[in-house]
């Protein structure tokens, strides 16, 4: 990852929860042994790949780099997410946000036609199956890392989805 002069460097153009997510995706990738990834996020693109037996050493510089990144930086233009207007009502604030650990394609059932696999007022245990994301044609089961109710569904069935995106409300 070569920044050009006139861009900046990677530290100078990341905000602190970029780098946390990046490191994230990092451990992700490891642990599944991904050969390949790609994101665009505005003027922030990211592309990751490598031979299997090859990328632990990649991946490991690019976490070594990322750690040594100032917990501080601030983006030159890095896109903003947008804050809510009114503050969240008190019954909300014990709800936890299970988040896309991958970009991809969102389903929320095994099959078109299918029951889903969860849906509000469902209960859940940390480790069930709360659907899918498809990424570079594998099917990825996305995981509950909460036990409790489902309360609100963010995405709908065939959805793009970022890394990090909100995609279940779980009241725990």
């Amino acid at each position: 990852m070569n920044p050009s002069p006139a861009r900046g460097t990677v530290k100078e153009r990341m905000k602190p929860q970029d780098i946390a997510d990046l490191k994230q995706l990092i451990d992700f990738l490891k642990e599944n042994k991904v050969a390949e990834f790609e994101v665009d996020r505005g003027d922030l693109k990211i592309r990751l790949k490598f031979n299997p037996a090859e990328g632990q050493g990649n991946l490991t510089d690019l976490a070594r780099l990322v750690a040594a990144a100032p917990q501080a930086a601030a983006p030159a233009s890095a896109p903003v997410a947008p804050k809510s207007a009114t503050p969240a009502a008190d019954s909300d604030a014990a709800l936890h946000i299970v988040k896309s650990p991958i970009v991809g394609t969102y389903y929320g059932s095994p099959s078109p036609g299918a029951s889903p696999f969860v849906a509000p007022g469902d209960r859940v245990e940390k480790g069930d199956i709360i659907c899918i994301v498809e990424a570079m044609k594998l099917m990825n089961e996305i995981e509950s890392d909460a036990a409790g109710e489902i309360v609100k569904c963010f995405v709908t069935n065939g959805q793009p989805i970022e890394f990090g995106q909100p995609l279940f409300s779980i009241r725990t």
